[in-house]
C-alpha cells in the first residue's frame, strides 16, 4: 500500500475529488492547511503573502493505483494549459500496515 499526500489549491478540490469518485477513488482524508513552497510565498502590489491557503488530501492506495490516482490529481488540479506556481505538490509514501478501529484488526 502507499500514502498519497497532495496539497493543492483550494478552489480545484471539487475538481479533483470529482475526477476521483469517477475513477472510483473514494476513500480520502482532507485537511485545511497553509504553507509556501520554494518560491517563499507571493507578492502582489506591496503586500507579501508568506504562507498561502492549501487543501491536503490523504489517500491510502493500492501499489498498481498509484500511477493512475497521481496523474488523476494532476490533471484535475492544474490551473491552465501549463500550470502555474502553487498548483501544488504530490508526495507518495510506503504504508506498512492498515488497522480498522471499529473491529480492531490488521488490514490485508
Amino acid at each position: 500500500m502507499l500514502a498519497i499526500t497532495a496539497v493543492i489549491r483550494p478552489e480545484k478540490v471539487m475538481d479533483v475529488q470529482d475526477a476521483l469518485y469517477s475513477r472510483g477513488y473514494c476513500a480520502m482524508t482532507k485537511l485545511n492547511v497553509s504553507g509556501r513552497g520554494k518560491e517563499r510565498g507571493i507578492k502582489v502590489g506591496e503586500v507579501l503573502y508568506q504562507e498561502m491557503t492549501k487543501v491536503m488530501l490523504y489517500m491510502v492506495v493500492e501499489d498498481d493505483e498509484k500511477d493512475e490516482v497521481v496523474s488523476i490529481i494532476m490533471q484535475a488540479s492544474m490551473t491552465g494549459e501549463r500550470g502555474n506556481p502553487g498548483d501544488g505538490k504530490i508526495f507518495v509514501s510506503p504504508v506498512y500496515e492498515s488497522y480498522t478501529i471499529s473491529t480492531q484488526s490488521l488490514d490485508e
